[in-house]
């Protein structure tokens, strides 16, 4: 019996798909001037994700829609992103990938939609785009690239010599149909800032992988002139890791988060400033907020910082001040709901008192809204008339000291005291949350479709309750956390009728380990689905892509203390496992290597416990083809199909 390579799909047990597909925003900025907002969007597959992305330009006052027709047509990989206005509104810059290659150009098109031009051909990824006050376009460059950028991309074949290979994503100038590197060849910049005078940047960057390297990031400053560059900001600690660094528009002070993170894509901690001049002098100005900053802004006069801020169960947006406060700030808005938009944490028309961002929450499809914060009102009614698949509450209850929150999601047709089964999905990070997004369709709204419900916990670990909650995992993977979720659980089951004889568990990445994890400390579950799990933390040690992320968790490397990497590994415990386990993952993937599930499908083969693996030819950590994507849930639903759907004993 192998694993399955799998390359198409013939499940009978099928959910019907939604009639009407669920329109997503993807990005959203408004214009400089508040007259105009541009948007990536596209209509969600029956997989749940949009295969196919568009640019879109609106005006603000609702008069006109206009899609911007692509040079590379309607299709997958024709995908635009990093949408970046002009200082004088007039025209929307945005990175366009060439389909079929790594290649990646800039171009431009004017406000109304119209005059689509070409400003930069690269032969390598671009992302980024940020426009100075005075009109210059800076971009982050990697030449050559052999994959997308980072590490959820999928990988690149490792052939040849080990480490020799090394890319660098630098900052790059773009003028004249040309690019000048404003950054050293020898330093990976994730994100950056301009310095409003124009004469550099402010950036995180590291040395080496990319990919690996963003948990030792530093704070730079860089010249525009000659790219050199100097640390103005070291983490206090391994546990502290840094992002989203925006410039004051006085140009005197840099704003940051630092805290404890496990994913670059996966930002929340503590808001810092930094004064330039004052080297790593800087200061929390959120110390000890039962809340996770995930992203910030400074306000348009530049006296204080914007904040979004995930607080338990609600979205907030709060104006920070700029010195050391323990309390949660008033919230300008707040709601059980999603926010985003190209700046952060919405996107800011200075000068005029508009903005735009896109929201949703579990039971409204998005939509853009724009208007003064807190008082926004929808400029589109694309998901009109949608009905979620889902009657949501948001749940809390207290294990080992911790208050703590997470999500049941029952069926829209649930009515009585009928019991159902439930599936509890463990989300990916650890530092990370789940948090609203509507649903309607995907693997859980097909999951609803099919009478189960849903519990979205979000244990130690997770951002929403403060830096020392996101702490309370470290070196102690799935032992606290799982604790957390079997309560969370018997919580469900005090305020909902829920079968305690048909539950099953699912995850992706930490939330595939997670599932790896549980069938090995408990048979409560029926029936499991592993997807990027983690099954070894010893040998993963030296398979994965992204080993600097385990010091912050674990304290020292595999080497110096294997016993502490052997004590959360689900291996360690195999042969306590009952539970049948379908695990999947991705060919490619450099955060959680396919032989982690091959090690953990071959035990369970061997031991005879029920189980089936699928390896998705050309897949990183996340999946991007659609048929795999549907794939996977069809086989999913199968699973839980066979083993929940008959309550025994």
């Amino acid at each position: 019996m192998k694993p399955i390579v799998l390359l198409a799909c013939m499940m009978s047990c099928a959910a019907a798909a939604p009639s009407r597909m669920v329109h997503d925003f993807l990005e959203v900025a408004i214009s400089p001037d508040g007259k105009h907002v541009a948007s990536i969007e596209g209509d969600e597959t029956e997989a749940g994700r949009p295969s196919v992305k568009s640019l879109v330009l609106r005006s603000v006052d609702g008069a006109w829609t206009h899609e911007v027709a692509l040079p590379c047509g309607r299709v997958a990989e024709c995908t635009p992103s990093d949408l970046a206005w002009a200082p004088d509104g007039k025209h929307v810059s945005f990175v366009l990938r060439s389909p079929g290659s790594h290649a990646h150009d800039i171009y431009e098109v004017q406000a109304d939609g119209k005059s689509l031009s070409r400003t930069l051909a690269f032969d390598g990824t671009l992302l980024s785009l940020k426009y100075a006050p005075g009109g210059q376009l800076a971009v982050l460059a990697t030449p050559g690239a052999a994959k997308e950028a980072g590490a959820l991309a999928a990988g690149a074949p490792v052939t040849g010599e080990l480490g020799a290979d090394v890319h660098e994503q630098r900052i790059g100038i773009v003028a004249d149909g040309k690019l000048r590197f404003a950054s050293p060849p020898d330093l990976f910049v994730y994100e950056y800032d301009w310095r409003p005078d124009a004469l550099g940047f402010v950036g995180t960057a590291a040395h080496g992988d990319g990919d690996n390297m963003w948990w030792v990031a530093k704070l730079y400053a860089f010249d525009a002139a000659d790219g050199a560059a100097h640390v103005i900001y070291k983490p206090a600690s391994a546990k502290q890791q840094l992002a989203d660094p925006v410039v004051s528009p006085d140009g005197k002070s840099v704003a940051f988060i630092a805290g404890l993170m496990s994913d670059f894509s996966s930002t929340g901690g503590d808001a810092y400033v930094l004064r330039f001049g004052r080297s790593e002098k800087a200061v929390d100005v959120t110390p000890k907020m039962p809340a996770s900053v995930t992203s910030i802004a400074w306000s348009c006069d530049g006296q204080g910082l914007l904040a979004k801020l995930l607080v338990s169960d609600k979205t907030e947006i709060a104006a920070l001040g700029l010195g050391p406060t323990p309390l949660l700030p008033d919230p300008i808005a707040a709601g059980e709901e999603t926010l985003g938009g190209a700046d952060t944490p919405v996107s800011f028309a200075c000068g005029t008192k508009m903005t735009a961002t896109e929201h949703q929450s579990f039971t409204e499809p998005p939509e853009i809204e724009v208007g003064e914060i807190g008082t926004w009102h929808d400029l589109t009614h694309a998901n009109d008339g949608l009905a979620p698949a889902a009657k949501v509450q948001s749940i809390t209850w207290k294990n080992d000291g911790f208050d703590e929150q997470g999500w049941l999601l029952l069926p829209a047709s649930q009515s009585g005291s009928a019991k159902l089964a439930m599936i509890t999905s463990v989300h990916g990070g650890p530092a990370a949350a789940n948090e609203p997004h509507f649903t309607r369709g995907g693997l859980s709204g097909k999951l609803l479709g099919q009478n189960y419900a849903i519990f979205l916990p979000n244990p130690r670990g997770s951002f929403g309750q403060g830096e020392a909650y996101t702490q309370a995992n470290v070196r102690d993977f799935g032992h606290g956390d799982l604790s957390d979720i079997l309560a969370g659980i018997d919580q469900t089951e005090r305020i909902a009728p829920i079968d305690e004889r048909r539950l099953g568990i699912m995850g992706w990445s930490y939330g595939g380990f997670m599932t790896m994890w549980t069938v090995t400390q408990t048979d409560r579950f029926r029936a499991a689905v592993a997807g990027a799990g983690i099954s070894n933390w010893q040998s993963y040690y030296g398979e994965n892509g992204i080993d600097e992320w385990m010091i912050p968790y674990f304290g020292k490397s595999v080497y110096d203390d294997p016993a502490v990497y052997a004590r959360s590994s689900p291996i360690t415990f195999i042969t306590h496992v009952h539970t049948p386990t379908l695990e999947v993952v991705g060919e490619n993937d450099i955060e959680c290597p396919a032989p982690q599930t091959m090690e953990f499908w071959h035990a369970l083969a061997d031991l005879g416990v029920p189980t089936q693996s699928v390896i998705y030819p050309g897949e990183g950590h996340g999946m991007r083809d659609p048929k795999h994507l549907e794939d996977y849930q069809q086989r999913t639903l199968a699973w839980f199909a066979k083993y929940l759907r008959a309550s025994g004993p």
